[in-house]
């Protein structure tokens, strides 16, 4: 199994002062406004990369940690997944330096300590957090509903 994704911007202006609109090959939704003031400042409406790869990376780590539990005979009933993303300035200027997965999850049959090992596995396991591994800090907050 391969996939093979695409996006695009137009970018019109300078840095600061333009603008660009950012469109999902697939049109699952856009076109999405972008520019420097929402990556920096405010978003007022209007996403960033740093957005957009906390997306990635709470999509991809929801599928992981299903497949996981899945795979354990542990089916969660729900996930609620928040991936935060951090852009810091740093030596020779900004990088994106962390993103923090925060899950709430309801699954019966599991103990706290199965859950956790589930999530640790997740984080690792899936292909965003592989892609972003050695550049960015991730760290995890795991909660489980027992019922």
């Amino acid at each position: 199994m391969g996939a093979v994704r695409t996006a695009s911007v137009y970018w019109q202006g300078t840095l600061e002062k333009g603008s660009g609109r950012l469109q999902l090959a697939s049109a699952a939704a856009g076109p999405l406004p972008v520019s420097w003031a929402s990556r920096t400042q405010h978003s007022e409406g209007q996403t960033s990369p740093e957005e957009l790869i906390a997306a990635a990376h709470a999509s991809c780590f929801a599928m992981a940690l299903s497949s996981g539990l899945t795979q354990a005979g542990t089916p969660p009933e729900s996930l609620d997944v928040r991936a935060t993303c951090a852009l810091e300035e740093a030596e020779g200027g900004l990088r994106i330096a962390s993103s923090r997965l925060e899950v709430t999850a309801i699954v019966a049959g599991i103990d706290e300590e199965e859950f956790e090992r589930a999530a640790q596995a997740a984080k690792e396991d899936c292909p965003v957090s592989g892609a972003l591994k050695g550049n960015v800090e991730i760290t995890l907050d795991a909660q489980v509903v027992l019922i």
